[in-house]
């Protein structure tokens, strides 16, 4: 290669092939792009602010003041001792004189291997980010900065649990959106794109950038796949199936048997109602719903409604009453049963825990068994997501869910996303806005974008109960004028974590297990809180952990455990027929005491928001 070589005849400084693809070929045509794009992101200002037109900012709601107050009184532990000032300061300068004796280095000798100290990020796999000296520069500064930055958090006296909690979760979503690769200019692989189409690519971007919060009603939303590829009730949730009950809260489904004979317990499953209930049927090959029904099961879902304010006063109690024991009674009339399994999701399966504890303070026997998909009953261990729960913020949450009535489905969906900003917003806001690129269609990302609203009074309940304060798993929380106790529920639970979960954390989903008067399967699934749940036999993918009853604690009890690879969907069944496995004649839809009201998947689910 023609390289050039310093004075002296030393290494090669550098290869001008290298350089090539950033030099600007066409600066007329990038002007013109650049002008369009900029025109395009004018169009996003002017949606973005009508929506505020005429508003004056309250700085108590804005999602900013929480940050700028809580990294504040980070800053003031470190400013108020010029000693510590001194120490904060040196220790930067030397990670950063670190940086440019080896960019130097690099730059000198760029043949000679130069030990790389700095972690590994996959935001960085371009070569360039190594080979270019400028690029490689800002990685390690970037790194380097990210790391200094997260101490001075971790190592901040005078900060309460809590505090330093949103400290270091502000830090995470600061130093994720400050990530040079989130910029034209500052990532190889952009200005690279950038240079090649003269800028068609941020011109497309921005014309996106524009379409989203439009669609967003002034607010971004970020489009994660091509969502015109799918469609609810076509070729999603698609397993035969009726409507045969509704309440003010739900809908309750009875999909079509495929075996001639089926398990004499009918199966009930209790979704969350913060997500819409066909994650468990997306599609066939990926259909939990539809695999328990070739199973032999006669399965039954409650598809909540998607709450206005009609049913702002809906509380936990309501989503019981009209959801839980409403469904209860639908069952029992479709099949002469009194007794079901019965299966809650997340949020879902808290609310059954509580429907349970509280059956048993009144002393009724509905539900034979209960298997929970990553539910917390205890939220000690509840991870990131209790950064948004403190008197204050639950405060301004209320006053701002009482104009409405409910909590808009976007607002938890962005809380989400940030619990993983750098894989569910960042990688979507370079390949949509910089590059240009429309996202690939992914089954799951649409389920994940089709958002829900949050009745008032039921959201209300859940953070204060749960997240707040905690009151299922101390006894505490009351419902139907009853205290209840985890410790009255005897029946036999299948309680399932995922290893990776970041909204119900495994070890949080461990410690509730020990909390329920009666036995507890614990199993452990390899990856996260929907792709560990929903994994097909026929897909070999992932894993599961066995270890009997949760006891001791959840490092100790996962490094003993016994690993089986593939899916624990049949080792949950297999656990469902040892408990009961009679059997009787496939049942229709309805029996012969209710009469459908409409085809699966049902009305509610359709709502979008």
């Amino acid at each position: 290669m023609d390289r050039v070589r310093d004075e002296t005849g030393g290494g090669a400084a550098f290869d001008p092939k290298m350089i090539e693809p950033y030099i600007i070929k066409d600066p007329q045509a990038l002007a013109v792009n650049a002008a369009k794009a900029l025109e395009n992101l004018g169009k996003a200002a002017t949606v973005w602010l009508e929506p505020r037109a005429g508003e004056l900012p309250d700085p108590a709601a804005e999602p900013m003041a929480e940050l700028v107050k809580t990294m504040g009184k980070v800053a003031e532990y470190w400013m108020s001792d010029p000693k510590r000032t001194l120490e904060a300061q040196t220790h930067l300068l030397n990670a950063v004189f670190g940086v440019w004796s080896r960019s130097m280095a690099r730059f000198v000798e760029p043949d000679q291997p130069i030990e790389d100290p700095l972690p590994k990020d996959k935001r960085f796999s371009d070569e360039d980010w190594q080979r270019n000296p400028f690029f490689d520069f800002l990685r390690q500064t970037y790194l380097v900065l990210s790391q200094w930055a997260e101490k001075m958090v971790s190592e901040a006296g005078g900060l309460d649990e809590h505090t330093r909690h949103k400290a270091n979760f502000y830090m995470r979503q600061i130093t994720a959106a400050l990530s040079p690769a989130n910029f034209v200019a500052t990532n190889p692989q952009l200005y690279r794109e950038t240079v090649a189409t003269s800028g068609a690519n941020l011109v497309k971007g921005m014309q996106m950038f524009a379409e989203d919060i439009a669609a967003g009603g002034g607010d971004l939303r970020i489009r994660q796949t091509d969502t015109s590829k799918f469609a609810v009730g076509e070729n999603m949730a698609i397993t035969p199936g009726k409507v045969i009950a509704q309440s003010d809260v739900c809908e309750v489904i009875q999909y079509e048997a495929t075996t001639e004979t089926v398990l004499k317990r009918p199966l009930l499953i209790c979704p969350p109602w913060i997500n819409k209930f066909y994650i468990l049927d997306l599609n066939p090959q990926k259909s939990f719903i539809k695999w328990c029904v070739d199973q032999g099961q006669t399965v039954f879902v409650i598809s909540w409604v998607n709450p206005d304010e009609r049913h702002a006063k809906k509380d936990w109690e309501a989503y019981i009453r009209e959801g839980v024991d409403f469904a209860l009674d639908t069952v029992e009339k479709a099949t002469g049963e009194k007794q079901v399994n019965a299966i809650g999701y997340c949020v879902g399966g808290t609310l059954l825990a509580a429907a349970l504890a509280l059956h048993a303070q009144e002393k009724r026997e509905r539900i034979a068994s209960a298997t929970l998909f990553t539910t917390q009953v205890d939220f000690t261990y509840a991870g990131d997501l209790k950064v948004f729960v403190d008197e204050e913020q639950l405060h301004s949450l209320e006053e701002r869910m009482q104009e409405t009535g409910y909590l808009d489905g976007s607002k938890m969906a962005a809380a989400f996303n940030m619990l993983r900003a750098s894989e569910l917003i960042w990688p979507y806001f370079v390949n949509n806005y910089l590059k240009g690129q429309d996202p690939t269609p992914f089954d799951l990302l649409y389920w994940n974008s089709d958002s829900t609203r949050m009745a008032a009074a039921n959201h209300s309940f859940y953070l204060r109960n749960c997240y707040l304060n905690n009151t299922l798993s101390q006894g505490k929380m009351e419902l139907g004028g009853k205290r209840l106790s985890l410790k009255d529920i005897t029946i036999p639970i299948y309680n399932l974590a995922t290893r990776e979960d970041h909204i119900a954390p495994a070890k949080s989903v461990f410690v509730g297990s020990s909390l329920f008067g009666g036995p507890v399967e614990f199993v452990l699934s390899g990856s996260g809180h929907i792709a560990g749940v929903v994994n097909p036999p026929d897909k070999t993918k992932y894993q599961y952990w066995t270890n009997g009853p949760a006891v001791g604690n959840y490092e100790d009890w996962v490094g003993t455990a016994k690993e089986t690879p593939g899916s624990w969907w049949p080792h949950w069944q297999r656990w469902i027929e040892s408990l009961d496995n009679a059997r009787v004649q496939a049942r229709k839809p309805g029996g012969d005491a209710l009469n459908a009201i409409a085809d699966a998947p049902g009305r509610n689910v359709l709502v979008r928001v």
